[in-house]
């Protein structure tokens, strides 16, 4: 297989070059150059947010003078137009397009165990950035335009952890532990949580594209793949840090004005958010091959990556960065 992933430097973008690597797979990236480029992969340099010019590499790049690529990945999150201008472009040199959205596309609220078929948010392929779950809805609109239903795959993934993670999620978590003491720990114990390995939504991605598969996917472990007690008990347990967990229920933590999923990562209190971002039915992914691998596997890769870079995180300038502030965490402890 031939596959043009644009990005590929960095968290998803990564685990796909790996993934197709390590399949022995011709690869061929395309980015500003700003990350170093996996090696074994070939590298074309352009910038798709300046305009025709900018993907100009694409036109003459290896695969597009060769026949073209069998598939293209895409994890672009800004101005949908970019999605729009690369597809036109690649809509005859590939074969099948791969953009990787994200279940934020379903209308607000989207009911517990919604599948693919849930309203979704407006959006428009020729729109400029605007917001989060419109930018993703206009590049699945930019994808299936160019590329026709029947060679596009929407992969609208939820919450995504692993190695390379750039949003400071379960890295921040990691390191909260390994600073030991008294931690907030968001309850209950057993809120479940749906996520999905980076590199297994590489697996699922690849996977799907060379079997030829098209239309949307939600992309997430199956309900009840694991808990927040799980999670943070095994973050404790690969720092080997004296952390204590102090479960606190949510009432306590909006009374204290702590925002869920950007000051407390991953976690969110039970209600309609909730229910719109964990409670997906992903019937349609288990039954097109998604395996999701154990969230201690997940936890402890994740680790090792982190020490293995001096233990900072890298962090995507155009997301919020993430993690409480140890004040405020101590204030909720201490009236509790």
């Amino acid at each position: 297989m031939r596959l043009l992933v644009l990005g590929g430097t960095e968290f998803v973008g990564r685990a796909v070059v790996e993934e197709a690597l390590a399949r022995q797979w011709e690869v061929t990236v395309f980015n500003r150059g700003r990350h170093p480029v996996p090696e074994g992969a070939t590298a074309l340099y352009g910038d798709r947010t300046g305009g025709p010019e900018g993907l100009a590499a694409l036109r003459e790049g290896e695969g597009a003078g060769s026949g073209g690529w069998d598939a293209v990945v895409d994890t672009w999150s800004g101005a949908p137009t970019a999605v729009r201008d690369a597809a036109a472009l690649l809509a005859g040199r590939a074969a099948r397009y791969a953009y990787v959205s994200s279940c934020s596309v379903y209308a607000f609220p989207a009911p517990p165990g919604h599948d693919e078929h849930a309203d979704v948010v407006d959006g428009s392929p020729d729109a400029g950035p605007t917001d989060y779950a419109a930018d993703k809805r206009g590049g699945e609109l930019a994808a299936t335009g160019a590329f026709g239903a029947d060679r596009s795959l929407l992969v609208r993934a939820g919450l995504i952890l692993g190695p390379y993670e750039n949003v400071g999620r379960l890295p921040w978590w990691l390191g909260r532990m390994a600073r030991g003491g008294e931690v907030l720990a968001p309850g209950p114990y057993g809120h479940e949580l749906q996520y999905v390995d980076v590199r297994d939504l590489a697996v699922w991605t690849l996977d799907a594209l060379e079997a030829g598969r098209h239309g949307p996917y939600n992309l997430v472990s199956a309900p009840g793949h694991t808990t927040m007690g799980e999670l943070l008990e095994t973050c404790v347990s690969v720092t080997g840090s004296a952390a204590r967990l102090r479960w606190t229920d949510p009432g306590t933590i909006e009374a204290a004005g702590i925002e869920p999923w950007t000051e407390l990562p991953v976690w969110l209190p039970p209600g309609p958010v909730y229910d719109a971002m964990q409670r997906l039915d992903v019937s349609r992914a288990l039954a097109a091959g998604l395996r999701c691998r154990p969230v201690a596997e997940t936890v402890r890769d994740t680790w090792a990556w982190l020490c293995g870079i001096g233990g900072v995180a890298p962090q995507r300038p155009d997301r919020t960065s993430k993690g409480l502030d140890p004040e405020r965490e101590a204030a909720v402890l201490a009236g509790g």
